[in-house]
């Protein structure tokens, strides 16, 4: 499937055929891909929680409020980000740079988190945003459907899947294959209303 039909044709599916289910390759190549995503300073935020028992998977859908993708689609992903991953051993991030671009990055990194907690949450929260967006793409490409959700409680689903402390949810994601067409789409604002020129008029 070219990459045009792909973004064009990925929805948000509500319910998923139950009785399918990913391969072992199928499952690696989203993972794979997803970690492609562009990420600041290569941190690599994302965490992602494979919920594969099926009674945590009943136990995260009542805190989902009863949607049935949560239950029934092939792959249920909690994409999680570590906020605090900038100063977990940053070096590692550049393992395949000298040892001077290792230094410098880390000093630049440091200098860009350290004592601005609120950099630190938002981007974790992109990154792990942008790799959701790839599995959701890599999904559509070969051929599954996703529902990406925010409708859950936080907390409960935290508690569930023992969250750390230094951790967010992002969403959660389920993947598999449709069992039913999404509904039209309700309808996008024209280009010309999202669309700034230069800046914005007062």
């Amino acid at each position: 499937m070219e990459l045009s039909q792909v973004i064009t044709q990925r929805r948000t599916v509500k319910q998923f055929d139950p009785a399918h289910q990913l391969s072992a390759e199928e499952f690696e190549t989203l993972i794979s891909q997803a970690v492609l995503a562009p990420t600041s300073f290569n941190l690599q935020h994302w965490r992602f929680v494979r919920i594969s028992d099926p009674v945590l998977r009943a136990d995260i859908c009542s805190a989902a409020w009863d949607q049935v993708q949560v239950v029934q689609a092939s792959e249920l992903l909690v994409i999680t980000a570590d906020i605090k991953a900038w100063e977990k051993n940053p070096e590692r991030y550049w393992q395949n740079a000298d040892t001077e671009t290792q230094a410098m990055v880390v000093t630049m990194l440091t200098e860009f988190y350290q004592g601005r907690e609120w950099i630190q949450r938002d981007e974790a929260i992109r990154s792990a945003a942008f790799a959701a967006q790839n599995l959701m793409l890599s999904a559509k490409g070969m051929g599954y459907d996703s529902c990406p959700m925010i409708g859950f409680d936080a907390d409960a689903v935290g508690a569930l899947i023992n969250l750390p402390a230094d951790h967010l949810i992002v969403m959660l994601l389920a993947i598999g294959k449709a069992a039913a067409e999404p509904a039209p789409r309700a309808g996008q604002l024209s280009l010309g209303e999202v669309l700034i020129n230069n800046r914005f008029v007062e």
